[in-house]
């Protein structure tokens, strides 16, 4: 009965999240992208909460790597999508990372599923804010990208704390030291990961690593 009021609550949110969306969106386009990044993450303590089973936590992800795809190609959810010929794939990988999290941690453990919320809130916060602040605050670029020195120090700030509320949480000894040097592992992959790819390499990085430590 919890996984299918988990499924039932699960759409509800990221749906009012969409909806949500469409109000920032009128404000600016790329803001409202990033709300729904940084929202829509918070969906994993839904996932914890609710499900006691990897197969049944990765049924909302997975229906929306194929909604994700519809809407990249068919403009369908205007509110995470940049349009005007600027969109990539990276609402799809978002799905993609977020559905091999959920098999792999949900539903199992809590340590595990502590492991795959950072992985996935770092990727959700670290990056989304790291695009809001990188847009808004001029500084140098980095490595010949499109990544600034002002977001990736907020990607690195907010990957940090969220590792450490997850480890801190968890109970993990060195979780300073641990927190600080995924969260610079996660910066250096956000920083070089193109085309939206950083929506997978990051939280699946970040996960990998503290599966290795933790």
């Amino acid at each position: 009965m919890m996984n299918i009021l988990g499924i039932i609550v699960s759409f509800a949110y990221v749906f009012l999240i969409l909806f949500l969306g469409r109000f920032v969106e009128r404000r600016s386009k790329e803001l409202s992208r990033k709300f729904v990044h940084i929202m829509v993450s918070n969906w994993w303590f839904i996932g914890m909460i609710f499900f006691n089973s990897p197969w049944v936590a990765s049924i909302v992800p997975a229906a929306f790597i194929v909604l994700n795809a519809l809407s990249y190609r068919k403009n369908l959810f205007t509110a995470m999508e940049r349009g005007e010929g600027k969109g990539d794939l990276g609402t799809v990988y978002y799905a993609i990372s977020l559905c091999i999290l959920s098999f792999l941690t949900l539903g199992r453990t809590p340590k595990e599923a502590i492991i795959g919320g950072a992985g996935f809130l770092v990727m959700g916060y670290g990056d989304g804010l790291a695009a809001v602040v990188g847009t808004s605050v001029k500084s140098k670029k980095l490595l010949g990208t499109n990544k600034s020195l002002a977001g990736s120090l907020t990607m690195l700030g907010a990957s940090f704390i969220v590792l450490l509320l997850f480890l801190l949480a968890g109970g993990l000894a060195n979780a300073v030291l641990v927190s600080l040097l995924v969260a610079i592992a996660a910066t250096l992959a956000e920083l070089i990961t193109p085309w939206g790819f950083d929506n997978l390499t990051v939280p699946l990085l970040v996960s990998g690593l503290l599966a290795l430590v933790y």
